[in-house]
């Protein structure tokens, strides 16, 4: 059985960049991220603060209370977050499917690296094994 996955949130341009840094550098709280781009922007700790809010109501940061302040990581990869975005701008898998590009990605896959479509084979069978459980 498979089940709907909801769009990704859109993002604004900060609140992008905030993610981009956490893929950086695992998790950060806010001083730490307002330091790394909030400064450059001539923006507020506040502002950031608040884009870390956002993207903890978004789902896509996880944060923890840790004595005073909160640190935040990213809930999911970069790689898998821009999969993501990819697919959802093509339509959906449904439409990847059934329109064809499903193979021309396949076929994108293998020009990649010799490996590449052996890693994606494997990918493939550790997700039949988890639908099967």
């Amino acid at each position: 059985m498979t089940t709907k996955r909801a769009n990704l949130p859109r993002l604004g341009e900060l609140e992008l960049a905030v993610l981009e840094h956490l893929w950086k550098v695992g998790e950060a709280d806010v001083l730490e991220t307002h330091a790394a781009i909030g400064k450059r922007r001539g923006i507020t700790p506040n502002t950031v603060g608040s884009a870390l809010e956002r993207l903890s109501r978004k789902k896509l940061v996880i944060r923890e209370k840790i004595s005073h302040a909160y640190r935040y990581r990213a809930s999911m990869d970069r790689e898998r977050f821009h999969a993501r975005k990819l697919v959802e701008a093509a339509g959906g898998m449904k439409e990847l499917a059934s329109e064809g590009l499903l193979a021309a990605f396949v076929e994108m896959v293998a020009e990649t690296r010799s490996d590449a479509l052996d890693q994606l084979e494997a990918l493939i069978r550790v997700k039949r094994k988890e639908r099967n459980r």
